[in-house]
């Protein structure tokens, strides 16, 4: 493959795949079940733990 080939690859398909990842990132982010998770994460700080230190 040529290096004209590979560009027009990355050109095309490159952008495509990388649109498809953040929206499926994105949208995984924002899914129904993942209430709880962030809740939980965004009040961890806020938790008393029993360690030393």
């Amino acid at each position: 493959m040529s290096y004209d080939t590979l560009r027009h690859l990355a050109d095309s398909w490159g952008l495509v795949f990388m649109g498809v990842t953040f929206l499926a990132l994105v949208g995984w982010t924002f899914r129904p079940k993942a209430r709880d998770d962030h809740k939980r994460a965004a009040n961890m700080i806020f938790d008393q733990d029993d360690h030393n230190g």
